[in-house]
């Protein structure tokens, strides 16, 4: 929601969706968002091969070509660390999705 509000304040309009689970994945909001908005950009706290990220991009590829940008840990180990250092260093941050998504629509 964050990275929503900060995109909002360069002009930049975003839909949030809350994917609660990735099996079963609600094709139908994905879809639609994608069909209203021209791109999709997922946000994860895990490694994006695999995860929600790969799901959507699934969806998406298969039924409404956008691009799409996975953000979350590439393929890496986990580290150890408070929540907000992890957030940190590996650029899941609310600036950081901004910036991933403001990339992807240039």
């Amino acid at each position: 929601l964050d990275a929503a509000d900060i995109l909002a304040e360069k002009g930049i309009s975003a839909e949030v969706i809350n994917v609660s689970t990735v099996k079963p994945l609600d094709t139908e909001t994905i879809l639609n968002s994608v069909g209203k908005t021209g791109a999709a950009v997922t946000a994860e706290e895990h490694n994006v091969i695999g995860g929600l990220g790969s799901a959507i991009s699934e969806v998406v590829s298969e039924n409404y070509p956008v691009p799409v940008k996975r953000v979350g840990l590439e393929d890496t180990f986990g580290e150890s660390g408070s929540a907000y250092e992890l957030v940190e260093h590996f650029g899941l941050t609310a600036e950081d999705i901004a910036g991933k998504a403001e990339n992807l629509l240039r």
